[in-house]
């Protein structure tokens, strides 16, 4: 999913469900100078998504505990 979230970052987003960021970032895409801004914008979309589905997860078994 990172190497999609560095060549087709406006794909990442619509794999993850995010239509309308997906859009944006294909706009800002389009331009060779906002491919850089856009990968970087999508892959720390990704971490911040793995990091938080991470957190539910401990959240979730400290709770059965």
């Amino acid at each position: 999913m990172t190497l999609i979230a560095i060549l087709l970052p406006w794909l990442s987003f619509i794999l993850r469900g995010r239509i309308l960021t997906g859009l944006l970032c294909l706009i800002l895409q389009i331009t060779l100078i906002g491919w850089i801004p856009a990968a970087v914008w999508a892959c720390i979309s990704l971490q911040n998504a793995r990091e938080d589905k991470r957190t539910r997860k401990l959240i979730r078994a400290m709770k059965e505990k």
